[in-house]
């Protein structure tokens, strides 16, 4: 495997670098200090930085004033954004974007894609099903009565749900086929109850009551919300891995000015070793999530579907994560959960991306399953 980026990928990467620069990780109150939403809404002013450096428009194509570029360079931009803590909703809408590009019809794609790309409206997609357990498209049913779509159920914890102005929810139709269905920000029949992520964020539990949708706003093709599902994992995995770094960098330069018994406690034994041991995670971290994008990416064929790398990313950053930011604090000693340190609020994201990858176990049975009806030779 060559994992050498393209030109336009580490521009990509470079430009949102440039964006990310300037945002401070703890501009909005402490998760730890504040009961409910740290804000009513996502970083706006950082939205539109987004969007004039073009990068909300970097899976679409030119037509719609797109780069046309891939799921790695999205990871790339996400990776930047993790080490900020950046508050917008960059990997739900870029992906929802792109399944609409990919799976929507004609008359979708003109409506959404180009005001997308431009930041003029945003985009979310209800993953999490009826208690982030369960599968997503189990948790609404969908059905046609006439020229229009009906949706019943619930989806819980959708993120930036009173951000965006459309969701992308999946559902499951009697004959057990998958559709996606593009639900307006206050549509009849659509209620948006308040949640809240471990990182302070404010989340929404999306319950559809006979939400009756016209044809234009539902994708009925097959495998759009397989593929849409494992983009999503893996920009969250890109998410835990530059959190991840992030965390490992402050523990870092905290350990290195840190001193007892006259030295710099990074020189001891026992916390290089667990420095090091972070080291390896991040490192198995980015070569599985790189696989999984390239897998999405390239739709190059493989001894099993792109499905299982994804799922060996999602185990190596769920586990990952969490072992980065435990290690992290436990280096840091009593300074690492002070309310004015960042380290607590690496700390509170880590677990929302913990959590909704879902646990590690669940990943090795999806594996294990995918190994059994795909036998390598």
């Amino acid at each position: 495997m060559d994992f050498t980026f393209s030109e336009e990928q580490q521009a990509a990467a470079e430009a949102a670098k440039g964006v990310f620069a300037g945002v401070a990780p703890d501009a909005v109150p402490s998760p730890a200090m504040t009961p409910g939403a740290v804000a009513e809404t996502c970083d706006r002013d950082l939205w539109a930085r987004l969007a004039d450096a073009d990068l909300l428009s970097l899976l679409l194509d030119a037509r719609y004033g797109g780069a046309g570029l891939d799921a790695v360079a999205l990871c790339l931009v996400l990776r930047e954004s993790a080490k900020v803590l950046a508050r917008v909703p960059l990997l739900e809408s870029c992906a929802a974007a792109a399944a609409v590009q990919a799976h929507g019809g004609e008359e979708a794609k003109a409506d959404l894609l180009a005001r997308a790309g431009r930041g003029e409206i945003v985009l979310t997609v209800a993953g999490h099903g009826r208690t982030g357990h369960d599968p997503a498209e189990q948790a609404v049913t969908a059905r046609q009565d006439g020229g229009t779509w009906v949706l019943d159920g619930v989806q819980t914890a959708v993120p930036w749900a009173y951000d965006a102005d459309i969701t992308l929810v999946p559902a499951h139709t009697e004959t057990g086929r998958t559709v996606l269905a593009l639900v307006p920000r206050g549509h009849e029949g659509a209620v948006l109850a308040e949640q809240f992520s471990t990182s302070g964020e404010r989340l929404g539990e999306l319950r559809l009551e006979s939400a009756r949708l016209p044809a234009r706003d539902v994708i009925d093709t097959d495998g759009a919300w397989e593929w849409l599902r494992d983009l999503l994992a893996t920009g969250t995995c890109a998410l835990a891995l530059g959190l991840g770094e992030r965390v490992l960098r402050m523990t870092g330069e905290y350990t290195a000015g840190r001193e007892q018994f006259g030295f710099p406690i990074a020189t001891f034994q026992a916390v290089a070793v667990q420095a090091a041991d972070r080291y390896i995670d991040l490192r198995a971290m980015e070569a599985t999530l790189w696989q999984a994008a390239w897998r999405i990416a390239s739709g190059a064929p493989g001894p099993l579907p792109a499905a299982g790398d994804v799922a060996v990313a999602k185990i190596w950053a769920a586990e990952g994560v969490r072992r980065v930011v435990q290690t992290a604090q436990h280096l840091h000693g009593g300074f690492g959960a002070d309310v004015d340190y960042p380290l607590h609020r690496y700390h509170a994201w880590a677990k929302h991306l913990e959590l909704s990858l879902g646990p590690a176990a669940a990943h090795e049975e999806a594996l294990g399953d995918l190994l059994a009806a795909h036998p390598l030779a």
